[in-house]
């Protein structure tokens, strides 16, 4: 069952990003574009370090994420009255109307994969990978512990 559950769960968040992709290239924005959008959107004021390991991106894959947002206009860069070495990640006005139409084509996909499941079986469905996400964080750190301890 892991085998073919790790494959469903893989191809089925393969198919969810092709398919983001197709209609958030629409409104000219690219997937990581959007998760970096919607990331600095609940961590607003984050220095690029510590946003880099939000994404679980480089420093310097999100050096350049950032300078083409920031060309764009949807971002700015402040610096840190903490560190001068340092900036700090700030949306700009015009990123939010971008995001909230971000955030309606999330959930239009999010409707047409779910088609056909009952209220119910959405929820099941939100509880289950749910409960695995908690089990693989649990053994991540359990194993960090192992690891480091």
């Amino acid at each position: 069952m892991a085998d073919t559950l790790g494959f469903m769960i893989g191809d089925v968040s393969r198919l969810l990003r092709r398919a983001f992709d197709v209609r958030a290239r629409a409104i000219g924005v690219t997937r990581p574009q959007w998760k970096m959008l919607l990331t600095l959107s609940r961590h607003e004021g984050v220095n690029q370090g510590r946003l880099a390991d939000l994404l679980d991106v480089e420093a310097i894959t999100l050096c350049r994420m950032v300078d083409r947002l920031e060309e764009s206009g949807m971002v700015e860069r402040r610096p840190d009255p903490a560190d001068r070495r340092a900036w700090r990640i700030y949306l700009t006005d015009k990123a939010h109307p971008i995001l909230d139409e971000l955030r309606l084509l999330g959930n239009a996909l999010s409707e047409d994969a779910l088609t056909g499941l009952t209220g119910p079986d959405r929820d099941a469905l939100e509880n289950m990978l749910e409960r695995i996400r908690t089990n693989l964080n649990d053994l991540e750190r359990k194993e960090k512990v192992a690891a480091h301890g």
